[in-house]
This record gives structure tokens, C-alpha cells and sequence, in this order.
């Protein structure tokens, strides 16, 4: 009888056993913080380069994570990128291919879908097109660019709102608010962090004012670039520190101070940008201001009538460094208030956190600003991705990965199928150490905003680690081939040099191919541009080109 009783006894333990194991829970799925700030170049981290900043908190995800350095986009401009990492699809299949035309809302967006599966969502900060974005518990946007003080915020549920002090301070207070206070901890959640900093007009935090607009920096090698190397796209841009940045709004020479000196608002828009931003300071803010900013001026009153273009030159690339660093610092404090908030909220474990930005920028390099083109400063995107327990601390990946890519690697990570129409793939691989089950070798980048603000003229191109194909088309017809491996500051065009005779033939077969792949053709392009132009013609809105050139090209399309 005894005998039969513990019998039954492990039986039941046995059934038990097997019992919990049957109703032990699935792992988790992964939160994800997805941080984005406007405009960071990737040379402007520390972690990449230490050379102009240091940036410890932005630094700590590649510690804790891996750290891409062949990290890119689509299209180097801001909304259009934007619109392919939340749709998984290159520009002209999402439709948003420039900053003018509206985005397509019947596009369906990856947060959307996270939404759908049960994951708490939230944006804060500058999403730049669209006052309702979709698949969101919680929003608190800025509206378009936004601004860097006193900012307006487009809201689910309170309307617009102005909100006083900095706004990359504001747009963290509103993050941690909502970490901290609706936050459903029975729910994985998806959080959107995005900075507006540092796009221009570039105004760094009253507390960094006295330290960056003394700092010094050191010059890039390409500042005075001749473009001798390349073709009539490197030539023709409008994107020089001395000819075409704004001495009010982007080198902060006050306006009474141009017109003292003689100093034309060339643009027709340099003074209206000062004071916009500006102008929204309040008494202690601009007295703040003041304090930095008059020497500054009245030093340049003193000194301009003797400077050389070359002196102008340097004078402008100083400015423009300190004031857009300046930027950066608030964004590395406030990514620091984030991470330290999951840590100290044991949020770390089983969260993805991403850093980057929504494409590159010139820093004086070819003696530029903005991005636009398809040259490694712009092209080139910091991406730096954390996942304890995933993702090995302190790696590097130098793998061609795409904005693009975003959308299906965080749809994985969360086990929620992706559709069939997004074009990217999951960085799943790269990231837990699977490497051999990556295949890309080439990635595909088109843009199209021409002719506009910096006459970028309009290209698309393949590139490769070692090799870099681009044409330029519409109202040129260019071919540029560049040796990134033997030509790292891309000064010469080999595109006719015979020794690269058979990598240029091999390019244009994958050319032809990844254009296939993606669905782009010249018929495609050819509609985007004719819409482009009817716009350009209806309205007479330049957007502050080159108005020359442009009434050339819409007189020469009447013939």
C-alpha cells in the first residue's frame, strides 16, 4: 500500500513538473527606445571619432552594444529619410522622395504595427512631417522643424502647447515623464526619442554658451576643396561655410551689425531666421545670449574690413563649430538622463536602444555644411545599438546597413511579422553574432530634391565597401566612380581612368540590378521630377536656390 502511495506521489510530482514547465511564460518581448537626433554626424561622436567632441553617454550604447561604421541612408534628406525608417521602404515606393511633397498616411508604419500587437507606443520630439502620427498611445511633437527655445508642441491630448526652456531638455523631461508616469509595466512599449539638435540654425543650451563659443577646433584637411576631381555636381552645389551659409541665422552676426558692414541678406531669408529663433527668447534668456554673442560681433566689426576670404573662411567654420557642438553636448546630457533613468529602473535587461541620426552632415569637409549628396559625410549615419544579453558589448560592425533596415529589425526582435512590401532586412544577424546569414554586399541611395536649397543635383548610386557608382542626371548626365578604399576623402572621379575598366562594368551590372530589385527605374524618376517642377512653376517657391539657374530650367521646359 505504501508502495502504491509513492508511487502516485511521483507521478503527481511528475505531472506537476511537467505542469510548469507547460505554463512557463515565452521570454519577454524586447522594449525598444529608438533615440534619433537631426543632422549628427557620425564624425561628431566620440565613439567614432574624438577629434571635435566628446560625447560619453552617446559613447555608453556602443559600449554596452555594437557600434556600425558602414551605417547609411537611402536619401540624405531629412523627412524623405525619416519616411523610410518608419515604412521599411525606399522613397519612391513610400512617395515621400523630398521635404516638399506630403507624406502618404496610407503607408503603413512599423509603430503601427507594434501598436497592433500589444505594445505600449510613444513619440517625443521632432518627427518633421505629419501633425498625427499614427499607432501612437502618446505624442508630443514638434511642429515641422520646431525650434530650439520656447518651443510649440503638437499634442494627443492637449491641443498645441508652448512649453518654456530648451528643447532638447523639454523633449527628455517628456520622455522620463512618460517612462516614469503612463507608462503600463504590464506591457513591452516602444519609445521614440527624437531631438531636433542639432539642425540648423544650431542654438546650444544657455549653460554651453560660454564654454563653445571660446572653444577652438581643428580644421578638416578638405576645407578648401577646389572640386578639381570631380564633375559639375561637387562644383555647382551650394553648400560652401563662406558663400552660402547665412552670416545672421547660421554665424549668428546680428542683423543690425550685416547691415552696418554692408553685409547683404543674400538668401532673402538669413535675418527672418535669426529672428525666428531668436527672437524667442525671453529677457533672461537673450540677455544670456547677449553676453556671448556681443563680443563676438563687435570682435568681427573690428577685424572684417582687413580679413581675407580665407580668414572669412576659417571665421565662419570656427562659428559654425562651436554652435552646432554646442547642440550636441545638450543631446548627450539628455541621452545620459535616459539611460540612467532604464538602469536605475531595472530597464535595461531587455530593452534595444538605438542611437542615430536621420543622415549625416558636412562639418567643413569639402568646405560644406548640410547633406544632400551621396559622399560618405551625408551618405553615412552613426547607428550604435545596445541589447544586454543579445548583443556582445564593445562590437564593431563594418556591414552595408541601411536606414532601411530598421523597420524589419525591430519587427523581429519583437516576433511580429513583417510585410511583404517592406525592403529592408533584419539586422538580427549582425547583431547576435549570425553574420554568415548576411548576404548584403551593396546598398542603393537615391536622391531627388533638385533644384532647391543647396542645388544638390539629383543622383542615385550603388555602393559597395570598396567602390562607390553614382550618376547625376536631369539637366546633366554624369557618371562618378570613386575608390573609397584608395581615395577615403573622395577627391577624384576614376570613372574613365582604364585601370578600373572591368570594377566599373561589374558596378553597373549590380547597378542595374539593385534597381530592378527595389523597383526604380528612369520612368519613376521622370514622374517625381515633372511633379517637382509643376510645384516649382505653380508656386514660384525656390526654397532659396539658385533663382537663375532655376527659371533657366523652367523656361527650358515650356521649350
Amino acid at each position: 500500500m505504501k508502495l502504491v502511495f509513492r508511487k502516485a506521489l511521483v507521478a503527481l510530482s511528475l505531472l506537476a513538473l511537467a505542469s510548469c514547465k507547460q505554463e512557463t511564460p515565452p521570454p519577454s518581448r524586447p522594449n525598444i527606445v529608438f533615440i534619433m537626433s537631426d543632422d549628427h554626424a557620425y564624425q561628431a561622436i566620440s565613439a567614432y571619432s574624438n577629434h571635435l567632441i566628446e560625447t560619453p553617454n552617446i559613447d555608453r550604447i556602443a559600449k554596452m552594444g555594437m557600434l556600425f561604421t558602414n551605417a547609411t541612408v537611402t536619401n540624405s534628406i531629412c523627412a524623405p529619410s525619416r519616411a523610410t525608417i518608419l515604412t521599411g521602404k525606399h522613397s519612391h515606393l513610400n512617395g515621400k522622395v523630398d521635404n516638399h511633397f506630403p507624406f502618404d498616411t496610407t503607408n503603413v508604419t512599423f509603430p503601427q504595427l507594434f501598436h497592433d500587437a500589444g505594445y505600449q507606443t510613444a513619440m517625443f520630439g521632432k518627427l518633421h512631417f505629419g501633425n498625427n502620427p499614427k499607432g501612437f498611445d502618446q505624442f508630443k511633437i514638434l511642429p515641422a522643424q520646431g525650434v530650439y527655445y520656447n518651443p510649440v508642441f503638437i499634442t494627443k491630448n492637449e491641443g498645441e502647447i508652448t512649453v518654456p526652456g530648451y528643447t532638447t531638455d523639454i523633449i527628455t523631461d517628456m520622455t522620463l515623464d512618460w517612462l516614469e508616469k503612463e507608462r503600463d509595466k504590464e506591457k513591452p512599449f516602444l519609445l521614440m526619442y527624437l531631438h531636433k539638435a542639432p539642425h540648423r540654425e544650431w542654438l546650444p543650451a544657455e549653460r554651453h554658451l560660454e564654454e563653445f563659443t571660446q572653444r577652438t577646433f581643428p580644421e578638416p584637411s578638405t576645407l578648401f576643396d577646389d572640386y578639381s576631381g570631380r564633375g559639375r555636381a561637387a562644383k555647382e552645389a551650394e553648400m560652401n561655410l563662406l558663400k552660402h551659409m547665412n552670416w545672421a541665422g547660421d554665424s549668428k552676426l546680428y542683423p543690425e551689425v550685416m547691415d552696418e558692414l554692408g553685409i547683404p541678406d543674400a538668401s532673402g531669408w538669413d535675418k527672418a531666421a535669426f529672428q525666428r529663433e531668436v527672437g524667442r527668447l525671453d529677457s533672461s534668456q537673450r540677455a544670456n545670449w547677449d553676453k556671448y554673442y556681443r563680443p563676438i560681433n563687435e570682435a568681427f566689426k573690428k577685424s572684417y574690413a582687413s580679413m581675407s576670404e580665407e580668414d572669412l573662411m576659417r571665421w565662419r567654420y570656427q562659428r559654425y563649430m562651436q554652435d552646432y557642438l554646442g547642440t550636441i553636448k545638450a543631446v548627450d546630457e539628455n541621452v545620459g538622463r535616459v539611460l540612467d533613468y532604464l538602469e536605475a529602473n531595472n530597464l535595461m535587461e531587455n530593452t534595444i536602444i538605438v542611437y542615430t541620426s536621420d543622415q549625416g552632415f558636412y562639418l567643413g569637409e569639402h568646405g560644406w555644411f548640410d547633406k544632400r549628396f551621396v559622399y560618405d559625410e551625408s551618405f553615412k549615419t552613426p547607428l550604435l545599438v545596445a541589447w544586454p544579453g543579445k548583443v556582445k558589448a564593445g562590437t564593431k560592425n563594418n556591414e552595408m546597413v541601411q536606414n532601411l533596415d530598421f523597420a524589419q529589425t525591430f519587427l523581429e526582435a519583437a516576433g511580429i511579422p513583417a510585410p511583404t512590401d517592406m525592403q529592408g532586412e533584419s539586422l538580427i544577424p549582425l547583431l547576435t553574432g549570425n553574420t554568415e546569414k548576411w548576404t548584403r554586399d551593396a546598398v542603393y541611395y537615391h536622391y531627388y530634391e533638385y533644384p532647391s536649397v543647396h542645388m544638390v543635383k539629383r543622383h542615385y548610386a550603388i555602393v559597395t565597401k570598396e567602390y562607390k557608382l553614382t550618376h547625376y542626371y536631369f539637366d546633366t548626365d554624369e557618371w562618378e566612380l570613386i575608390d573609397r578604399m584608395k581615395d577615403p576623402q573622395e577627391l577624384k572621379n576614376v570613372y574613365d581612368d582604364p585601370a578600373y575598366a572591368e570594377i566599373r562594368a561589374e558596378l553597373h551590372e549590380k547597378l542595374d540590378g539593385l534597381r530592378k530589385k527595389y523597383g526604380d527605374n528612369s520612368e519613376i524618376s521622370q514622374r517625381y521630377l515633372d511633379e517637382y517642377l509643376d510645384h516649382l512653376e505653380k508656386t514660384r517657391q525656390f526654397g532659396g536656390a539658385n533663382k537663375e539657374v532655376t527659371e533657366k530650367i523652367l523656361e527650358n521646359r515650356k521649350k
